[in-house]
């Protein structure tokens, strides 16, 4: 399934004269895991207005999905996961305000915030930029050695606009992410995986997306409500004081012990066999 973009008229007008056009963003379920494929490989996946409006859309539409228990967020094409903001959408003349009032309203990374599913970025190549903010907001980042990471903006006169200057302190720390932010360095997979800010670094390049699915797949077997209760603990650990996390977290589990699921799993280890999840 695809999300929709706006321009599908537009390609529909031309579809006798030229090549169907493809959605920048595209949907496709397997095996209870829900993929999210930036689908602009020319241009390195680089975020338009047209990915900025359907990430969301399809955050949304597998968040809800009783089928779906894992989300993938990964990058067409051989080039990257994506390469950050696409230059070349232009802008009018703006004012500091316009600029402020438009992204004020796009916010479009923070959705991930939203989502209650666990959500992995799969990265390959070139995830610069915004393409780091979003996996940033990620809630696993699962690269292959052949990733490169970075937030340029402050090279070009800027500075990271989509939660990179916040999610990345919380993600490497305060000084790490101070000298990421002031150098605009290149990580390769391994320094990143060594500073924390990627969880895990496939075998090899071709191996990432068949190790994402593994990953995703042991991940979705579990209890669906318990895990979206662990994560929600979890973030919620960078946000709270520790008297009121470890509140959240005696207030969740105690909401779990009840759930059919938790005498599922007891049952079938007695039983010795796997356990059928319902989310109940």
């Amino acid at each position: 399934m695809t999300i929709p973009s706006n321009s599908d008229a537009t390609c529909g007008l031309l579809a006798a004269v030229a090549p169907i056009c493809e959605p920048a963003v595209r949907v496709e379920r397997q095996d209870g895991i829900g993929w999210i494929v930036l689908n602009r490989p020319g241009q390195i996946n680089a975020i338009n207005d047209d990915i900025r409006r359907d990430v969301p859309r399809a955050l949304a539409e597998l968040d809800a999905d009783p089928l779906i228990r894992v989300i993938v967020i990964r990058g067409e094409g051989a080039r990257g996961f994506c390469a950050g903001a696409d230059i070349k959408e232009r802008r009018g003349i703006e004012t500091s305000l316009q600029v402020r009032e438009r992204m004020e309203k796009a916010r479009w990374i923070e959705a991930l915030d939203r989502v209650r599913k666990p959500v992995i970025a799969a990265i390959h190549g070139f995830c610069m930029g915004g393409g780091l903010e979003l996996a940033l907001a990620c809630d696993i980042r699962f690269a292959s050695p052949n990733a490169v990471l970075a937030l340029p903006e402050t090279g070009l006169g800027l500075i990271p606009g989509g939660g990179g200057t916040q999610r990345l302190a919380r993600a490497v720390g305060p000084g790490r992410a101070m000298d990421l932010l002031l150098t605009n360095e290149r990580l390769t997979a391994t320094q990143a995986l060594a500073i924390g800010l990627l969880s895990r670094v496939s075998a090899s390049s071709e191996s990432l997306l068949a190790e994402v699915a593994d990953l995703a797949s042991r991940v979705a077997c579990k209890p669906p409500v318990a895990t979206a209760f662990a994560k929600r603990a979890a973030r919620a650990a960078m946000e709270l004081d520790l008297k009121s996390g470890l509140d959240l977290e005696l207030d969740l589990f105690a909401l779990l012990a009840t759930m059919q699921d938790v005498k599922e799993a007891a049952q079938a280890f007695s039983e010795k066999r796997a356990p059928q999840f319902t989310g109940l």
